[in-house]
């Protein structure tokens, strides 16, 4: 089941997004990417997204399991919990977004970290920028803006 997350999911939707950084994003990326991209998910970040009635839970079994924020037409903070990947929750977690979008514009937007990529050109996504983002001790985070039209 997919729900809106209310002020009291803060702490769900926080340890679903840094356990999954800090699970998966070593594994491709420097560590100072890595510091860069979960501070870059902030716990005011996480909040006022919370707040602003953005931000969606995947629950199985009464377990918060996945996390996908949604602003306009962008997906944003997509996580889903190490040992639940593999399962088709972070598919329903697109596609549950998409559908969201859908209903108001005509394609969606999303930045592809390199783990995730792979999965999002499956989709039909493709590439329309590229970034690099210089991070601590000279690393870089770099990741591509991907879009997809209906």
């Amino acid at each position: 089941m997919i729900r809106a997350a209310k002020e009291t999911d803060f702490d769900s939707v926080k340890n679903i997004t840094q356990t999954t950084i800090w699970s998966v994003y070593p594994k491709y990326y420097p560590s100072g990417a890595v510091q860069f991209f979960s501070a870059h998910h902030s716990d005011d970040r996480i909040k006022a997204d919370i707040d602003a009635g953005d931000v969606y839970l995947l629950e199985v079994d009464g377990t918060e399991v996945g996390t996908v924020t949604v602003i306009d037409n962008e997906i944003n903070r997509l996580f889903v919990l190490p040992e639940f990947q593999h399962r088709g929750y972070g598919r329903e977690l697109m596609d549950f977004a998409e559908e969201m979008i859908s209903k108001e514009h005509n394609h969606v937007i999303l930045d592809a970290s390199l783990p995730a990529k792979q999965i999002y050109l499956k989709r039909g996504y493709v590439a329309s920028k590229y970034n690099m983002i210089e991070t601590e001790n000279g690393d870089y985070l770099c990741f591509d803006v991907m879009e997809k039209s209906k």
